[in-house]
């Protein structure tokens, strides 16, 4: 959504689009028409341009004027249906961008939706869509430069495969290529459709999940089909353009890193992670030797090698880390998962080879400490630590000081306490900050808010020991961040009731996503209460997440019911409540509210994670 000054109510523009239009009433228009047509529609999303056409007559013309000029085209805030693509596609025909959560849609609503001019093309949550819509890609959308597809398990490979190069043989000018499927465990017969034939325009290719077999021989037989000796690559050639890789496998290799560092001369963004079921055995793993294979890569400045915390790299030590780190200063976002064997040294070796870092991010790692941080000078934007269990809050202290630090997450650092948010109030530039188990009190939310820090997103799922006080205290001692907070966690908090979701709906001002998940002690008096909350435009609450809170009862229903109600309610996750079987009553409740999707899965909020195993 837009910051952009306020706008009108989503639920009109929802009936407007069901409908076809809305009876507008004839009124002056207080703007030059040049003004509003290209300063203000273009700040303006596709819901308030749908809502701003039935103001009155002279806007409906300006906005439908407007909608055909539109470029690009989102749909990923939410899941539409096919009615409401409908509607829109026929309004819109120019459009180069299109990006479609496609969860509640046909493959006819989608198709119909493609056209000669999109450039761009993201379709996600393709768990209903079949392959006829990946057959239509490649005549309808000859120029395409973009395609990302988000598909559910149960895919058949060998189908996929024969479609994919079907389509790809069309294009000339594809330069990303993303395609996801989503399965819960990867192995040996994923995405095997990998074809060595791909556009020699292709500057950035994303694979979810492959096999390391796969990917080794695919690689090697792009290198063959180039018919280049490999001993003589020309990064200037113009069969060599791959800039960005990403991967996720059954396991990370030493021989597939080396590959890929040999094939790929002018890689600028390297992805790896790897989901191995048990310990692998060499040479079918990643060691020190394998990271001197990044050494090559002189245009390298993002890397990316994440393994899960069950079943860690045992094989890479603070030498494979130093090396790399002397030999990659270039680097400017660093990703580290699973490196249970790597010390303070390592690390801190990295945060002061890499001059111009901006993104650091370490994962599941037993060994690294405070100590890491000592001195650290450099223009970090985003810091991330996540389950690190020697992290306390003198590591914060030495950022302190930071005029550019905007992303701070200790997730799962449980030595984190009260005196972290002392050294994190004096932040001024962090908008988003995870404390997630961290063991924080009411003292320190207190602490939080008084450090008048322009804070947008803040997750305290797990923090135990923070109650109703701590988040009154926050909201109400804190005049900026009750201004700017849009998204707040405070899910699995036992401590958490009625009295600080009253706290929340009342003070938080700009709050689109609230995820209160496993809140035992709330009822259906905060959700009457937030959905009282009186807010417009981009401040109206757009995500809701009750998952588990186990005291709500089937009278929510009708707060759904009541259309002034929860007006901007774009996703509602109710799974594990008492609400999960009343489908038929969300179905009625959906009929009328065509922008609002009901989760009763447990998911996350959106259904990022799990959107494949809905029904729907």
């Amino acid at each position: 959504m837009d910051n952009h000054g306020k706008r009108p109510r989503a639920e009109t523009a929802a009936v407007d689009l069901k409908s076809g239009g809305c009876e507008p009433q004839q009124e002056g228009m207080p703007l030059p028409e040049t003004l509003i047509l290209n300063e203000i529609f273009p700040k303006l999303n596709l819901e308030s341009l749908c809502s701003l056409a039935c103001v009155c007559r002279t806007l409906t013309s300006m906005v439908s004027r407007a909608l055909s000029t539109i470029a690009f085209l989102d749909f990923s805030a939410f899941s539409p249906n096919g009615d409401i693509l409908g509607h829109i596609g026929s309004r819109i025909r120019g459009m180069t961008s299109l990006t479609i959560d496609c969860l509640r849609l046909d493959d006819s609503s989608v198709i119909n939706m493609l056209g000669e001019n999109i450039q761009e093309l993201n379709l996600l949550k393709c768990a209903s869509l079949s392959f006829d819509v990946i057959s239509s890609i490649g005549g309808r959308c000859p120029d395409l430069r973009i395609l990302v597809l988000e598909l559910a398990e149960g895919i058949s490979p060998e189908i996929f495969g024969e479609k994919l190069a079907d389509i790809l043989k069309r294009f000339n000018s594809l330069e990303h290529l993303t395609i996801k499927v989503r399965r819960t465990i990867v192995d040996a017969d994923d995405l095997g459709f990998i074809d060595p034939i791909l556009p020699k325009t292709l500057k950035c290719l994303k694979l979810e999940p492959v096999s390391e077999q796969d990917s080794f021989q695919f690689i090697q037989e792009i290198r063959d089909e180039k018919r280049i000796p490999r001993n003589l690559v020309n990064p200037s050639g113009p069969d060599f353009k791959l800039q960005c890789l990403a991967l996720v496998l059954d396991v990370i290799s030493d021989r597939l890193v080396a590959s890929i560092t040999s094939s790929f001369p002018l890689l600028v963004d390297l992805n790896l992670e790897d989901r191995p079921c048990m310990e692998p055995i060499l040479p079918h793993d990643l060691t020190n030797r394998g990271l001197q294979f990044l050494c090559s890569c002189e245009y390298l400045t993002c890397l990316s090698i994440i393994r899960s915390k069950v079943v860690p790299f045992k094989r890479i030590n603070d030498l494979g880390i130093l090396l790399l780190s002397e030999s990659c200063g270039g680097l400017e976002s660093v990703r580290l998962g699973g490196f249970s064997t790597v010390t303070d040294a390592g690390f801190s070796s990295l945060l002061n080879s890499c001059k111009n870092l901006k993104k650091f991010e370490v994962r599941h790692a037993p060994l690294l400490s405070d100590l890491a941080f000592h001195e650290i000078n450099g223009p970090l934007v985003e810091l991330k630590l996540v389950s690190c269990n020697l992290i306390t809050s003198e590591a914060v202290a030495e950022l302190s000081s930071s005029s550019t630090l905007e992303v701070l997450d200790t997730n799962g650092c449980r030595s984190i306490a009260d005196p972290c948010l002392d050294y994190i109030s004096f932040l001024r530039t962090l908008t988003s900050l995870n404390l997630g188990g961290a063991d924080i009190t009411d003292r320190g939310l207190r602490i939080l808010g008084e450090g008048d820090l322009p804070i947008v997103s803040l997750r305290l799922r797990g923090c135990t020991r923070v109650t109703d006080r701590g988040i009154i205290f926050l909201l109400c001692i804190g005049n900026r961040v009750k201004r700017t907070l849009s998204l707040l966690d405070v899910g699995h908090m036992p401590g958490i009731s009625d009295r600080g979701i009253q706290a929340i709906a009342s003070s938080a001002e700009s709050l689109t996503e609230l995820c209160m998940r496993y809140c035992f002690h709330v009822t259906d008096t905060s959700i009457k209460i937030l959905a009282s909350r009186r807010c417009d435009g981009p401040n109206m609450l757009q995500r809701l997440d009750v998952c588990q809170c186990i005291r709500l009862t089937a009278g929510i229903v009708e707060f759904l019911k009541k259309k002034p109600l929860f007006r901007g309610l774009r996703w509602l996750g109710v799974g594990r409540t008492s609400l999960s079987n009343r489908t038929d009553d969300f179905g009625m409740i959906c009929r009328m509210r065509p922008w609002l999707t009901v989760c009763f899965g447990g998911c996350e909020v959106g259904c990022h994670d799990g959107w494949q195993f809905h029904s729907m």
